[in-house]
């Protein structure tokens, strides 16, 4: 370990959904702490790129549609051979479809589950089998409070969710011996796109906000931290956890 074990000059990483939100500041953040990053998403991340660049680092836009799994070997293959290798994959694209678990659609279940779920598991063992090969790397996942807990009226991104915790275990049991370490973040109530409508509805907004510790729904940018964490050697020991940033939310 260097002398600044959060460094990760030289590093080449993968962010999914990088374009806004949670995406957007992992990718920044891992930048400022020497990263070069490919940008991966359906709608291409020009801002963030712009910014990675401004820092002094490399970026590169990746597009790709993880509604399905064909474009999954592709963002390993573009990336490596647009960046020159693979270091940390940040796995933050996702979706969230809302309705009443009654009326819940086939559709609805599926658009969400191939985007959270299965195209991240594809994503992993594409980018596990470069990784492996070069002799380690990062993985971390996205996960979520519905990780841990059931919420209400979106029962196939929990269900995702959930899964996500699992699979980040399995893949740390089955890689941590080819210096693969995979890990998920749980970001709380973060104020995004995704949770528009819950900061929009003025009594769930309010009883969020009420039982939050920190008295405030999160920033995007709280998430980098943990993220430059556990890409970087300080984290060489940190194996299948899912990591909280939730402004206290699972400790009440």
């Amino acid at each position: 370990m260097g002398s600044n074990p959060f460094d990760l000059s030289g590093r080449i990483a993968v962010v999914t959904g990088a374009n806004t939100g949670i995406g957007q500041a992992i990718a920044v953040a891992l930048a400022e702490a020497g990263a070069d990053v490919a940008c991966v998403g359906r709608t291409p991340a020009e801002e963030t790129v712009a910014r990675i660049r401004e820092i002094g680092r490399r970026a590169e836009i990746v597009s790709a549609d993880l509604s399905t799994i064909e474009p999954v070997a592709r963002v390993v293959d573009e990336t490596v051979a647009k960046l020159g290798r693979l270091d940390i994959l940040v796995n933050n694209a996702g979706i969230i479809r809302r309705a009443d678990a009654v009326d819940f659609t086939e559709a609805d279940w599926d658009a969400v589950v191939d985007t959270n779920l299965k195209s991240v598991f594809f994503l992993c063992q594409a980018a596990g089998r470069h990784m492996i090969a070069s002799g380690g790397g990062r993985i971390i996942n996205i996960a979520s409070m519905l990780t841990f807990q059931g919420g209400i009226r979106v029962p196939s991104y929990t269900a995702s969710k959930s899964g996500i915790g699992g699979l980040t275990k399995l893949l740390a049991n089955e890689w941590a011996k080819h210096g693969v370490t995979v890990n998920a973040i749980a970001p709380g109530y973060i104020a995004t796109n995704n949770t528009a409508a819950l900061q929009a509805d003025a009594a769930r907004n309010a009883a969020i906000v009420d039982r939050i510790p920190a008295g405030r729904w999160g920033d995007p940018a709280d998430l980098g931290g943990a993220a430059v964490f556990l890409a970087s050697d300080a984290a060489a020991y940190v194996q299948g956890h899912i990591l909280a940033v939730d402004g206290g939310w699972l400790a009440r």
